[in-house]
């Protein structure tokens, strides 16, 4: 029967899920503790551009501010020594008036030279490059836009402002503008950019590399330890399974795998059962098939002998006897090939038909009616008795089947019953929790020999006491019954029953069935 397995109790699907997860999980670290470094570096240069423009405002209210008529206002030889003289080299200042008009820059105060790496020379023979001055004044235009943006909230007297934005050359720089005052007035604004955002990005590049490389590493080794737990295995069944195909072993049979405790395991288990109960079923097939043609052959070996004899004989009282002997073995022919075909089709009978209730006593009922319908004086009388109500005497079965096995077990009663006997019929609780429901059928026959109780559902067997009707059953009506009654997960047996010298006094079939729950 199959199982469905959760997929919390996959080991496999947890292995599967855990080392995909794994990867992910570190590159989403890497990412989230790199992302978190990026943010604080690019915090500690905005506090220090702060701080160092903050300083530097100082200084210019100080020494580069002077009285007109309008009142303070920064002067732009001074501030322009100021910034020449203490920016740090690879940081840019620049500093506005109270009108956002640029006064001084320290690029051009300074001896600091803007260099970067020419373009490589043109040969003759290569294109024409594209033209890129649009481009580039499209950039320069992007970069003072923002720039202003910032110097006019600095103007407007807000605390410092830092932001991460793009220069003229498309090269990211961390800003920081602040409002230079005298007293309460805002004298202009002081812009300090650092441009090393883009080495921060780098930086931050090659710090993901290790996380890169270990999330890679997992799923390589998840990869291996997949291909080596599933596939390998998974192609190993498979061969195992084109060996039993091509006839050369009996079953799948493979130790280590099958004492896996994960779905590999669990499927070379199921394979190997599944191989085992198919063979097993193939040899009870051959098996079949011989005893059906040597049962087959007992009825026609004695037909064609009695007729080969029947132009011999010189008397009619002979003849008759040949005659009721050929009559006899067509009746026990015709009765063999209609119980084969019976069992043949038992097992897609049982499969086809779905389940349902069946009240047991009114089922017997049912057939005993008929018995007892074409019930002819000096024939053997079937009787019922009932000590259990229908709601206790139902069971999930097939009723065709189930009908099959009363009708078989009284035929077989009647058979071995004299003349003017009875068949009794009893339905009554059984002993058994687990099958509540006891079927017992009693003849008045001679019995059946100790040695043969077990025997007598065997395939063909016909072994009949002295004096006893012969044709009337060809071996497989008891075999079938137990076929059926274990398909309905019941019991059953046979004994004898005997008086109280001990002597036997007729055969006792019981039948144990599980009720509807």
């Amino acid at each position: 029967m199959l199982r469905k397995l959760p997929f919390g109790q996959s080991r496999l699907g947890r292995l599967i899920f855990g080392l995909n997860l794994l990867g992910l999980v570190i590159l989403v670290i890497g990412a989230l503790v790199l992302s978190d470094l990026r943010r604080g570096l690019i915090k500690t240069q905005m506090d220090s551009l702060t701080s160092q423009a903050q300083l530097m405002g100082e200084v210019i209210a100080d020494f580069a501010t002077g009285e007109g008529d309008t009142g303070p206002h920064l002067e732009p030889d001074n501030a322009a020594f100021v910034l020449g003289r203490f920016i740090p080299a690879g940081q840019r200042a620049r500093l506005f008036d109270a009108q956002g008009h640029l006064i001084s820059n320290s690029y051009k105060v300074s001896d600091t030279i803007d260099v970067y790496k020419l373009p490589e020379a043109r040969k003759p023979s290569d294109p024409q490059p594209k033209d890129k001055t649009a481009k580039r004044e499209a950039r320069r235009l992007a970069a003072e836009n923002q720039l202003h943006t910032e110097v006019m909230m600095a103007l407007s007297g807000s605390p410092p402002v830092a932001s991460v934005r793009t220069n003229e050359r498309g090269i990211k720089v961390v800003s920081v503008s602040i409002p230079l005052r005298r007293v309460k007035e805002v004298l202009g604004v002081l812009t300090i950019e650092r441009g090393d955002v883009d080495k921060i990005v780098a930086d931050q590049r090659w710090a993901m590399l290790p996380f890169i490389l270990i999330a890679f590493g997992v799923n390589m080794l998840s990869s291996l330890l997949l291909a080596w737990l599933v596939s390998r295995p998974i192609h190993r069944l498979s061969a195992a399974a084109d060996n039993v195909r091509m006839a050369r072993t009996r079953a799948i049979s493979l130790p280590d795998l099958e004492s896996r405790n994960d779905e590999i395991g669990v499927l070379a288990r199921s394979l190997e059962s599944m191989t085992d109960t198919l063979w097993r079923r193939m040899e009870e097939i051959d098996r079949f098939a011989a005893d059906v043609s040597h049962e087959i052959k007992n009825p026609l070996t004695s037909i064609r002998s009695a007729l080969e004899t029947l132009p011999l004989v010189k008397t009619d009282e002979a003849r008759e006897r040949l005659m009721a002997v050929i009559n006899q073995d067509v009746r026990r022919a015709d009765r063999l090939i209609t119980d084969i075909s019976n069992a043949s089709r038992l097992d897609a009978e049982l499969s086809r038909d779905a389940p349902k209730k069946v009240e047991i006593g009114t089922l017997l009922e049912d057939i005993i009616s008929l018995y007892q319908q074409s019930h002819v004086m000096g024939e053997t009388a079937v009787i019922l008795t009932r000590t259990l109500p229908p709601a206790a005497s139902t069971v999930n079965g097939r009723e065709g089947p189930l009908g099959q096995v009363f009708r078989n077990l009284i035929d077989n009663a009647r058979s071995f019953s004299p003349e003017s006997g009875q068949v009794r019929v009893t339905i009554a609780p059984g002993a058994d929790p687990a099958l509540p429901i006891s079927i017992v059928f009693e003849d008045d026959g001679p019995g059946i020999p100790e040695d043969n109780l077990e025997t007598v559902f065997q395939r063909f067997y016909t072994s009949r006491p002295k004096g006893t009707s012969f044709g009337k059953n060809s071996g497989l009506g008891l075999s079938i019954s137990r076929q059926i009654i274990e398909a309905h997960h019941g019991r059953i047996w046979a004994e004898n029953r005997k008086d109280d010298k001990g002597q036997i006094v007729g055969a006792r079939f019981t039948i144990l069935l599980p009720n509807v729950p």
